[in-house]
């Protein structure tokens, strides 16, 4: 039923520290769990890793300020048979097994929020309100939901109430030496290059002081890098994935150009 949801090759996954073994841990304790840190830190990569090596499917919902309840747990249908009942794509991860992820969960609507609250306690079950059903959740089913707390805080943020019911683990951008792996990896460079952008990464997040929203992310350094292993210059690749797109400020530019100039050197 979720065979389209099985990942069928590992995704590439550099641990920074014990979460592999928490999350795998959480899991086995059927406890529902959030990933939170900045955008493009990994969460989403070291979910799809965990799901490929705990061998079940991963149902990822991406969240937003119009989803609201039945656009994840099902709705009726008119259809040439008649009215038929379509189930959401929570539903179908609680009937057979799968991980549910709601990336971005505090974008979506607090009747969503409401919904999940049987699921992330002792009842374990999602009540279909719609059709008068009461699915228990499979054995193998987990909620794991995601969230930025440094960009949302300003925001949106999720109420005690829910937060309580979840573990968490924390993610941030990896050190120096462990970023630039990654991004040699992903990207297809050599650790040197690697390396250098890392450190217009690390300068753009000191920028955050300053008034950047906020970094460059892992995720921007490596496209970054795979234009860089395409054949772009250093400085455009650079302005193109990372400077640009983090500020329309012409001093925050500056500082990041200036920052990009001096490791094209």
């Amino acid at each position: 039923m979720l065979s389209d949801y099985r990942i069928p090759a590992e995704p590439y996954y550099r641990p920074v520290g014990d979460e592999v073994a928490l999350f795998t841990a959480a899991c086995a304790a059927r406890l529902p769990m959030i990933l939170k840190g900045p955008t493009g830190c990994g969460k989403t990569r070291f979910l799809e890793h965990m799901a490929w090596r705990l061998g079940r499917p991963l149902v990822t919902v991406a969240c937003h300020e119009d989803m609201g309840a039945a656009d994840l747990v099902g709705r009726w249908l008119l259809e040439p048979a008649g009215t038929v009942w379509r189930d959401g794509p929570l539903t179908r991860a609680v009937r057979h097994g799968a991980i549910c992820y709601l990336d971005e969960v505090v974008e979506a609507r607090q009747d969503t929020l409401v919904a999940i609250h049987p699921l992330t306690d002792s009842r374990r079950m999602l009540p279909l309100e719609r059709t008068g059903e009461v699915v228990p959740a499979h054995p193998d089913f987990l909620l794991v939901v995601s969230y930025n707390p440094g960009y949302q805080a300003l925001q949106k943020d999720l109420k005690e109430s829910t937060r309580q019911r979840f573990g968490a683990l924390a993610f941030t951008y990896p050190e120096p030496s462990a970023e630039a792996e990654i991004v040699a990896r992903e990207a297809g460079l050599d650790e040197v290059m690697a390396m250098r952008l890392v450190r217009v990464g690390t300068a753009a997040r000191a920028l955050v002081a300053e008034g950047l929203a906020e970094g460059a992310s892992t995720r921007m350094l490596v496209h970054a890098g795979r234009l860089i292993a395409g054949g772009v210059g250093f400085a455009p690749a650079c302005a193109l994935a990372v400077t640009t797109p983090l500020t329309d400020d012409p001093v925050l530019l500056d500082a990041l150009a200036a920052a990009v100039a001096a490791q094209a050197a």
